[in-house]
């Protein structure tokens, strides 16, 4: 995930940064798994990730070009979004699941 990520030149952190971080940036995060159990056993691994991208306003071009490379990985996402209007921040949040690995 990390190296996909990277891919977009932006400062990238998985959990969270240690040092302030100029916008935009990138975080990522393991969020839980969701594996299918059969026969007392997880039989298929999947992993749920969360992909958060900080922004200082609402950046169109920004998610698309992240959204593209999702999909050039056959990554599908759900994505929401909100104001952090306390520290002046646009937060968007890609749900990705990754199966067996």
């Amino acid at each position: 995930m990390a190296n996909l990520l990277e891919s977009l030149g932006l400062p990238l952190a998985y959990g969270e940064f240690i040092e302030t971080t100029p916008l935009p940036y990138l975080i990522y995060k393991f969020a839980y798994s969701s594996d299918l159990m059969a026969d007392n056993r997880n039989y298929v691994k999947r992993s749920n990730y969360q992909i958060e991208l900080y922004t200082s306003k609402k950046d169109p071009a920004l998610e698309e070009l992240l959204e593209a490379l999702l999909n050039a990985n056959r990554l599908p996402y759900s994505k929401s979004e909100q104001e952090l209007g306390t520290e002046s921040m646009c937060q968007v949040i890609y749900s990705v699941q990754l199966i067996g690995g």
